[in-house]
């Protein structure tokens, strides 16, 4: 499983960033590595079966105090 996904990340690297590259499209380069880094550390642990949290809660806590004041 893990091989297929990295297999299916490797094939987007590289339909995608060849382009990228030849119209100099270096900000969106960076930002596409990061997605795909990003992307890549959420999808290997939960293809492996490892249990990841969900964002709600510190994205809760962080806008708690926020929604307090505009009330």
């Amino acid at each position: 499983m893990i091989v297929l996904l990295l297999m299916i990340f490797a094939t987007v690297i590289l339909i995608e960033v060849p382009g990228m590259l030849k119209k100099n499209m270096r900000r969106e380069l960076i930002a596409f590595f990061v997605l795909i880094a990003l992307g890549m550390a959420l999808s290997i642990p939960q293809a492996l079966g490892v249990k990841i949290p969900s964002p709600t809660k510190p994205i809760e806590a962080l806008f708690r105090p926020l929604s307090k004041l505009l009330k």
